[in-house]
Order: C-alpha cells, then structure tokens, then sequence
C-alpha cells in the first residue's frame, strides 16, 4: 500500500474508512474490553490531512495491552513498540490492508489517549486553530516525500500549543507527535 505524502482538503469517506478499519478489527478483539476511537486530522470534519485514518484503540486497563498486541498480531499488523511516545503502541498495517491508517493501542486516560482526543475535539470545535493548523500542514507538505520527521518535527510546536490550549498535557519532548 502507498503511503499517503500529501495534504489533501477534508474527504467525507473518512469516517466510512474509518468504520471499515474498526469493523474489521472487531473479531479479533471480541471478548476483550475496548472502544475503537478515530482520531487524528482525518477525525476533524473540514480539516486538510494526509489521506491516513488514524485508530486508537483505546482498553480500560495497561493489563490488556499485551492480549490486544497478540489479538493484532493474529490480524497481520506488526508491533512497532511505542515510536518514542509511552503509553502509545504502534502497528504497521497487515499487508490486506484496504485503506491507509495508522494503528495505536492507548489505555484509557493516559497522556497519548488524552492528547489525541483532546487534539481532535479542540480542532472539530475552533475554526481558526483547525485553519492554522491545515495552513501549517500545507506549508510543510513538500517535507512528506523527502522528509517525514522534518514534516512530523515542523508541527510540533503547533501540535503541543493547540493541545494546552485546549487543557491537555504538553508532551516531555514536545514532538508533536499525537497522530494528528
């Protein structure tokens, strides 16, 4: 599957994507406690983004992360570890994957679950943060086909300044990096 390396305006299909992916993880995650959440710039009605769903998984416990890392790896994702941001476990896509997306397991209420929601709803809800921020994106797009942690590294700031705004924790090295 090709990796999305553009910033395109706002697709209605995303939460159609979005409720494929979760219907498709379904079965492997029955019987254990979890919410499939869409978060990320493709879960921000009028917001620009990259054409990649991004999905957390979210479980009510730390003990059921490495049930649900299992249940994942039976689906065909491969375990990635947490990508330098704790309390976030990261997959890469089974190699049937039928739309782009990103893939985390958060347990509910730590930091990577609260600032990927917190994110989300500020941005659905503020006009103009949601504009500053599909600008930043565009203004660094150019990075995605060369550089993507330029372009992860050039939001950060933005990333971690719309996140206290909105009453979430600032990150410890204010990378950005919230799947957004």
């Amino acid at each position: 599957m090709i990796v999305p390396a553009e910033v395109v305006d706002y697709d209605p299909r995303w939460p159609l994507w979005f409720a494929d992916i979760s219907a498709r993880l379904t079965p492997y995650l029955a019987e254990v406690p979890h919410v499939c959440e869409h978060v990320g710039s493709t879960a921000v009605p009028g917001l620009a983004a990259k054409p990649s769903i991004d999905v957390d998984i979210v479980v009510p416990s730390p003990s059921l992360v490495p049930l649900v890392i299992g249940r994942l790896t039976d689906a065909g994702y491969r375990h990635e570890g947490d990508q330098g941001i704790p309390g976030r476990e990261a997959f890469a896509l089974p190699p049937d994957a039928v739309h782009y997306h990103h893939l985390y397991v958060v347990v509910e209420g730590n930091k990577a679950h609260r600032d990927h929601v917190v994110l989300r709803d500020h941005l659905r809800a503020d006009a103009a943060d949601r504009e500053r921020y599909a600008a930043r994106k565009r203004e660094l797009a150019h990075l995605l086909t060369t550089d993507r942690t330029a372009y992860v590294d050039g939001k950060g700031a933005l990333v971690e300044e719309l996140i206290a705004k909105a009453g979430g924790s600032r990150a410890a090295d204010a990378s950005g990096r919230s799947g957004a």
